[in-house]
């Protein structure tokens, strides 16, 4: 008899072993859950939307090849976002740089109209893609993934205290690059 497979309201650790075994269903009820962080947090790092969707493409390809080595010694959710940040990182360091040149940015308002609330993203968008790859990733992942230091520290394969030197740098770096701009 052929087993019958509810992904819905299946435990993650169940949807993980369905997926080592090749069930692409499985594989992507295993993933949905984490689709609007991994847009989040790919999108700040890479920037730009088109990066940012070859980010998530080329990590959720890495997931699917080598979700037979997840050997459970972190949480998946860990895992996932080191593959997702490693991508989106991969995706920066491609990227041809812009030629240097005389920006003029306006500076923002500092009413609370749409229009000031969408130039303040804006103008932190700029600022993030203008900060160091490494430390605008550790930054991300505090803010936007909501991950501890621990946590980052293992995505990033670094210590504790360089996650925290890199999030206090990227902090004073977007604090310096908008402070003319907010």
């Amino acid at each position: 008899m052929v087993e019958r497979r509810v992904y819905r309201h299946t435990d993650e650790d169940q949807l993980i072993a369905w997926a080592q075994d090749g069930d692409e269903r499985a594989f992507r009820a295993l993933i949905e859950p984490y689709r609007p962080m991994l847009q989040s947090v790919c999108g700040r790092i890479a920037g730009s939307r088109s990066e940012t969707e070859d980010a998530i493409q080329v990590a959720l390809l890495a997931v699917w090849q080598n979700i037979a080595r997840f050997e459970h010694r972190s949480k998946f959710s860990t895992w996932l976002f080191r593959v997702c940040h490693n991508a989106a990182l991969g995706v920066v360091r491609k990227r041809v740089p812009e030629p240097a040149g005389d920006e003029y940015h306006e500076p923002l308002s500092s009413t609370t109209t749409p229009d000031a609330k969408v130039s303040d993203v804006d103008a932190v968008r700029w600022a993030l893609n203008k900060i160091p790859p490494d430390f605008r990733a550790a930054l991300v992942l505090r803010e936007y993934a909501q991950m501890s230091y621990s946590e980052i520290a293992e995505t990033q394969g670094i210590k504790v205290e360089t996650v925290k030197t890199r999030i206090a740098r990227a902090r004073r770096a977007l604090a310096d690059l908008l402070a003319d701009r907010i």
